[in-house]
């Protein structure tokens, strides 16, 4: 038989546990008459509230449910990472616990594989319910990293993705710190089906991510794919270089030819402080790349286990 292996990133979803569990139920039947096996694999993500205990009260009554247990947070994608290496199933796929992405896509997911995708990946149409000025700058960013790199990030994209052993095992020979898993996902290729859904809300609590989280995180999508930041950085130094070397040309001819003195320092306050802003944004710029350059030389690990059941 073969196997499935489900996962799971969990960070304070105590309340979802149980319930995501039961919707995998529902789908079961469906792998039962395809002779395909299934674990459920828990990665909580440091949770502070009752997460793990809720796991391990499913895991004492059915043994194809597994905890990962982090010794702190380390993030959503460093708890996939960790998902895809304890995986051991021919097919993987990844899901939300809070519902939002269907299990109820899974058999037609599933059909795509057989078809002879190597992997099928969702996205939304829509996304009804969230706040507007977050789905503005959502679909910017979208539209922005496609413009300014060559790893193709589709609009509305989940990390909701069933794949095959091939594109989990390629997934999983890119070892770098500073992971952005969309992007991953992208660059590794493969044949891969997209399937549309209406957007679905959370079943219960509260999204983990704030505007200024998911800020961060488009920062890192954006450094971690596209060199595009640091060439514009160039650019822009080059133009203000060469408006000054006009600027000073301008000024000792107008000095020679009319005898007029240089004045007007308030506007040579502006253009100071104008240049010294474009000249911090893009030592800021560099800084990022920098910065994420340190964290990959010191070949820390991206997580650490506390508990494996």
């Amino acid at each position: 038989m073969s196997l499935l292996s489900i996962v799971v990133p969990s960070y304070n979803e105590e309340e979802n546990i149980a319930d995501f569990y039961q919707e995998i139920l529902k789908i079961s039947p469906f792998f039962e008459e395809k002779k395909i096996e299934l674990e459920i694999l828990y990665i909580d993500d440091g949770s502070k509230d009752g997460t793990a205990a809720e796991v391990k009260k499913l895991r004492a009554v059915d043994e194809r449910v597994h905890l990962l247990s982090f010794s702190r947070n380390f993030g959503k994608e460093a708890a996939v990472y960790a998902g895809l290496q304890k995986a051991k199933g021919d097919y993987v796929v990844l899901m939300d616990v809070d519902l939002q992405d269907p299990p109820s896509l899974l058999p037609e997911m599933f059909s795509y594989l057989e078809q002879g995708y190597d992997s099928v990946a969702t996205r939304r149409v829509t996304r009804k319910g969230e706040p507007v000025i977050r789905s503005f700058f959502a679909r910017l960013f979208y539209r922005l990293m496609n413009k300014i790199s060559k790893t193709e990030i589709v609009d509305g994209a989940r990390d909701y993705r069933l794949m095959t052993r091939q594109v989990v095992d390629a997934i999983l020979s890119i070892t770098e710190y500073n992971r952005f898993t969309k992007g991953i996902f992208g660059w590794v290729g493969f044949e891969t089906k997209w399937i549309e859904f209406e957007n679905v809300e959370r079943n219960k609590g509260e999204t983990k991510w704030s505007f200024w989280k998911l800020f961060l995180y488009s920062i890192d999508g954006i450094t971690a794919f596209s060199t595009a930041p640091l060439a514009v950085a160039s650019i822009m130094g080059v133009v203000f270089c060469f408006a000054a070397f006009l600027l000073i040309i301008v000024t000792i001819a107008r000095k020679m030819l009319f005898g007029d003195p240089t004045s007007g320092w308030p506007s040579l306050v502006c253009i100071i402080s104008l240049i010294s802003g474009v000249q911090l944004f893009c030592l800021g710029i560099v800084g990022q790349y920098l910065s994420r350059t340190y964290m990959e030389v010191k070949r820390r690990p991206v997580y650490l286990i506390k508990e494996d059941i």
